[in-house]
């Protein structure tokens, strides 16, 4: 797995366990089980620590950042609108254009494996969206860039 390096001196994964420790309650429980989904789901995720504190796992761009406030752990996919989600896990952030996100409470459970198809799908999309050449203003196909 790689690891982001910080100003600390600490690595991105270094900071993300000591958060999930300090929190010491069911927010760091819940954020450590979904961090193992997403490193399950994706062996290759690089763990990033960005925005003055925030948990970001990434894989050819944003996957999902892991926030935790008092009442809940919030996951939010950045392209989550994009994604299918049958098993509606997505509960928070349903009215914007791009993000989604699931909030988990206190004693709720997320289907372990919608979770790791959701990190999936958003990898795929993630991916796809680097190999397409991009078009220029008439349409046409604009050559790779070398």
């Amino acid at each position: 797995m790689k690891k982001s390096d910080t100003s600390q001196g600490q690595s991105a994964s270094e900071l993300i366990s000591k958060r999930i420790a300090e929190l010491g309650d069911w927010r760091g429980e819940t954020l450590g089980r979904m961090r193992k989904l997403i490193k399950e789901a994706d062996p290759d995720v690089v763990e990033e620590w960005k925005w003055m504190g925030t948990p970001v796992w990434s894989h050819d761009g944003i996957l999902c950042t892991g926030e935790s406030y008092k009442d809940k752990v919030k996951l939010t996919f950045a392209k989550g609108a994009s994604l299918k989600d049958p098993a509606r896990l997505f509960n928070a952030s349903l009215d914007g254009n791009a993000r989604r996100a699931i909030d988990i409470h206190e004693g709720e459970e997320v289907d372990e494996s919608a979770f790791k198809a959701l990190v999936r799908q958003a990898i795929d999309l993630n991916s796809s969206g680097k190999s397409k050449p991009s078009r220029d203003r008439t349409g046409e196909r604009a050559p790779p860039r070398t």
